[in-house]
């Protein structure tokens, strides 16, 4: 490797791990194209693939594309970094928008496993609680948020992908968002139901693992158990709503309050 592919490789390391005005904005950016994305691919889901379509997906499949080769060469341990979940999205999005055109729009729901790739990042993360007060203050709920919303997403990308057509009712992506959210609801219409071994085992996950991830949910809104707040003395980073003082160490804290 010569000087100047060192310096280029150090360059990108410092946008994507670095704490400079200049790196913090990289990783905001990459955030706003990744919503933007998840809001496209959401948008498209129900539509059938013409050139115009074809050709958004190609240009979104070169940007993930140019991310993923730029983290895959800062990587230390590339075989590590290939092996991370987030990664492994990453390949499946870019396979699903190249071969959707050939294999039809059923693949093509596989696109939102995009999702994944929200908020999951510890710089990002980082950022956001040191840039964003809201987040700060109830970064418990809204990580559960975006983990519900994204096992949606990818439930209905799965079954829409393996079954549909082939259940009675399960024809449209809106099909299979429905029966996903009245699955994890358990609230179960019996308009849509699943008749085959595949199906009902799809049904099952949506159950046991979404009815979870919704508790989650409530309890990180309606009962948070600990708000974040690094103490200056231990670094004790979780804290009691209403704590004074560090249980770690005794160091008075200063959480913010809403007030009451």
């Amino acid at each position: 490797m010569t000087a100047t592919d060192d310096k280029i490789k150090d360059r990108i390391r410092r946008l994507y791990e670095g704490r400079s005005t200049r790196a913090t904005r990289f990783r905001y950016a990459l955030l706003v194209f990744d919503a933007l994305s998840i809001l496209f691919f959401l948008a498209t889901a129900t539509l059938t693939l013409n050139p115009a379509l074809i050709v958004a997906d190609v240009v979104i499949a070169c940007i993930i594309l140019g991310d993923f080769s730029c983290r895959l060469w800062i990587a230390e341990n590339r075989l590590r970094h290939l092996r991370q979940i987030y990664v492994l999205v990453d390949i499946v999005v870019l396979a699903s928008l190249i071969v959707a055109p050939f294999l039809g729009q059923g693949w093509a729901a596989l696109r939102l496993l995009r999702a994944l790739r929200l908020v999951h990042s510890y710089h990002l993360l980082r950022d956001l609680r040191r840039d964003v007060r809201v987040f700060r203050l109830h970064e418990d709920a809204i990580v559960a948020a975006v983990n519900l919303l994204v096992f949606i997403f990818t439930m209905t990308a799965l079954v829409f992908l393996l079954r549909g057509g082939k259940e009675p009712g399960l024809e449209t992506y809106v099909d299979a968002l429905y029966f996903t959210v009245t699955t994890l609801t358990t609230t179960g219409f019996g308009d849509i139901i699943m008749t085959t071994g595949i199906g009902r085992l799809l049904a099952v996950g949506i159950m046991v693992v979404g009815v979870g991830l919704f508790l989650g949910l409530a309890r990180a809104i309606f009962m948070p158990s600990k708000v974040r707040y690094k103490c200056e003395g231990c670094g004790l980073l979780r804290h009691d709503p209403d704590a004074i003082h560090c249980k770690h160490c005794g160091r008075e804290v200063r959480i913010e309050t809403e007030g009451a």
